[in-house]
């Protein structure tokens, strides 16, 4: 080899180790997670400024919000170091992999923490950075190291903190939390249930093989089933509760019929669980998120309407 295509070389590895090192780090964060996460909190506060809230403080709590939220779940990662390698799902993580080694993970997300606490403090108000350091903390030290392992409710208990960037940019417009913003923390709440259910029936396996007390690990599919359904009637009724509160047919509209779309799907698990038939729960695992991604655009166009 010459000596120029050496150094071209040398150059080219060094560059894909750089991008492995990021994309590893990038991986702890759970980008999918932030991503449904923040698609709840524009609209909200959008809602909460009655139009477009400033591009300087959308653009704070965004970078805020997705330092927070990728703090909490690094953290998580490094809690979950010693059941991560039992699951298939979450086999390929950082940790398990040992493309970053549980200290620097550590690190990492408390840096991400002090990161989005400051930004928050410096420049929304004391509510929404409250909400924002009680949203890692309850992840992290409530839900990961103690509910997670200790209740078949932990997908209810951990629907808390899921939902909590709604009130977090309601609160960051505002400085206050107004009915339509629980009613929207609401919608996430309840919706988390037959969402994380869906993928609980998916990889049960692994949630017993890891000691994870799930659900769909320590009861019957019918109760499951029964709970997924109840969830997004309680899910839809929810969001359709926000419509007298100054929203149009432009959102209300939307949310009934895809509301009732998302229940017909959850029904349709139920009545294949009753039946012995494969129960296919990835069906409403997507349709879930499809449906709440619907209702939040619904929520930021009906303000400009």
């Amino acid at each position: 080899m010459q000596p120029g295509s050496a150094a071209r070389a040398i150059r080219v590895s060094r560059r894909q180790a750089r991008w492995a090192v990021f994309g590893a780090y990038l991986s702890l964060t759970k980008p999918r997670i932030v991503e449904l996460l923040l698609i709840t909190t524009i609209p909200a506060m959008m809602l909460a400024a009655k139009g477009l809230p400033s591009v300087w403080l959308m653009l704070v709590v965004l970078v805020g919000g997705s330092f927070a939220a990728g703090a909490a779940n690094a953290i998580n990662c490094y809690l979950d170091r010693d059941i991560d390698p039992l699951m298939g799902r979450t086999s390929r993580r950082p940790l398990v992999t040992h493309a970053v080694a549980p200290r620097d993970a550590l690190i990492f997300g408390l840096a991400l923490a002090v990161a989005s606490t400051a930004l928050m403090a410096a420049f929304t108000n004391w509510l929404a950075t409250a909400l924002t350091v009680a949203a890692i903390v309850y992840y992290d030290v409530i839900y990961t190291a103690w509910l997670k392992r200790s209740t078949p409710h932990n997908t209810f208990w951990g629907g808390v903190c899921g939902a909590m960037p709604v009130l977090i940019g309601w609160a960051a417009v505002t400085g206050s939390l107004a009915p339509a913003a629980w009613l929207l923390f609401g919608v996430v709440f309840f919706w988390q249930m037959p969402h994380f259910y869906a993928l609980a029936i998916r990889f049960k396996d692994d949630y017993a093989r890891a000691g994870i007390p799930m659900l769909t690990v320590v009861a019957t599919p019918r109760r499951v089933a029964i709970e997924s359904v109840v969830y997004s009637w309680l899910t839809v009724a929810t969001s359709l509760a926000v419509w007298p509160l100054g929203m149009s047919r432009v959102y209300g509209i939307p949310a009934l019929i895809c509301g009732m779309m998302f229940i017909l799907e959850a029904h349709g698990l139920y009545s294949r669980t009753m039946k012995g038939e494969p129960v296919k729960p990835m069906r409403l695992f997507h349709w879930s998120t499809a449906y709440l991604t619907i209702v939040f655009v619904a929520v930021g166009v009906d303000v400009f309407i």
